[in-house]
C-alpha cells in the first residue's frame, strides 16, 4: 500500500476501490487485518503518544477518514485525494463480503440499535451473513466468548474511540477466526436509521461535521480539535 504521514500517522493514499480490492485479496490469503481509521480527532488525541502511533502504523491499512486528512495532505503536496469515511467503507465491506460468504459480527452501541443495524444491513444486502451481535454495554468477556464461539470472519466494533481501537489491539490475537477488524464509531446509529446522515449535497461540500454538530451539540468540544489539528499541520510541515 502507498502511504504518507500526517502528524506521524501513516495514511493510505490509494483510492477506496484499490484499498477494498487489496483487503479482500488479503482476506482470501487468510491474513488478519485491522483497518485503522485516521481522522483529525484521533490524530490530535494521540499525536504525542508514540506507543499508539507505533501500534496503528504497524497495521497494513490506515484509511483517511476525514476531510481534514485530505486537506492536510494537499497542504503538504501529498497524494491523498479521497476521503474514505468509516460508514461508507463499512457498507462497502458488507457488500463485498456477500461475494465470499464471509460471516459478520456487530459489536457495540445499544442492544436496540445494533439489532436495527443488523436488520437494515440484511435488507440492503440480501446475501449478507450477519451471524451475531452484542451491545457495547454487555460484559466484555461475554462478547469475546460469543465471538470466539461464533467464529466470524469480519468484526465491526462500535465502542467509540479510543475504546474500540484498544479492544481490537488487545484481543485480535485471541480472536483467531476474525480476518477483518474495523472500528466503526457511531456508524451503527446511522446504519440503523436511528440517526440521519447529512444530505449528499452537504457531504459533497465537506460540511458533514457541521450537520452532525447541529444534531449533537455536545460534540462541540470534540469539533474544537479540528482547530488544533489545523494548527498542528501548519506547524509540523515535515510530517
Amino acid at each position: 500500500m502507498n502511504k504518507e504521514k500526517i502528524l506521524g500517522f501513516d495514511v493510505c493514499t490509494d483510492s477506496e476501490e484499490e484499498v477494498l480490492k487489496n483487503i479482500f485479496q488479503d482476506y482470501l490469503n487468510n491474513e488478519q487485518l485491522f483497518i485503522v481509521n485516521i481522522n483529525p480527532e484521533i490524530a490530535v488525541t494521540n499525536y504525542k503518544n508514540q506507543e499508539v502511533k507505533e501500534k496503528l502504523n504497524r497495521e497494513k491499512y490506515q484509511i483517511p477518514d476525514g476531510s481534514g486528512i485530505v486537506w492536510a495532505s494537499k497542504k503538504r503536496k501529498g497524494n491523498i485525494k479521497q476521503r474514505i469515511t468509516g460508514i461508507d467503507f463499512l457498507q462497502k465491506i458488507c457488500e463485498e463480503s456477500c461475494k465470499y460468504s464471509a460471516k459478520i459480527y456487530l459489536y457495540g452501541s445499544t442492544q436496540e440499535i445494533v439489532q436495527k443495524a443488523k436488520n437494515e444491513l440484511e435488507n440492503s444486502y440480501p446475501n449478507i451473513q450477519i451471524i451475531g451481535t452484542k451491545d457495547g454495554y454487555c460484559d466484555k468477556e461475554e462478547a469475546i466468548q460469543d465471538i470466539k464461539e461464533l467464529k466470524p470472519d469480519i468484526l465491526f466494533v462500535g465502542l467509540g474511540s479510543p475504546k474500540q481501537e484498544e479492544f481490537i489491539i488487545q484481543h485480535k490475537d485471541e480472536l483467531k477466526s476474525v480476518k477483518i477488524f474495523m472500528p466503526v464509531g457511531g456508524s451503527f446509529d446511522v446504519v440503523s436509521k436511528v440517526k440521519k446522515r447529512a444530505p449528499k449535497w452537504i457531504i459533497k461540500i465537506k460540511l458533514e461535521w457541521l450537520y452532525r454538530l447541529f444534531q449533537e451539540p455536545k460534540r462541540l468540544f470534540r469539533q474544537l480539535k479540528l482547530v488544533k489539528f489545523v494548527y498542528l499541520v501548519l506547524r509540523n510541515k515535515e510530517n
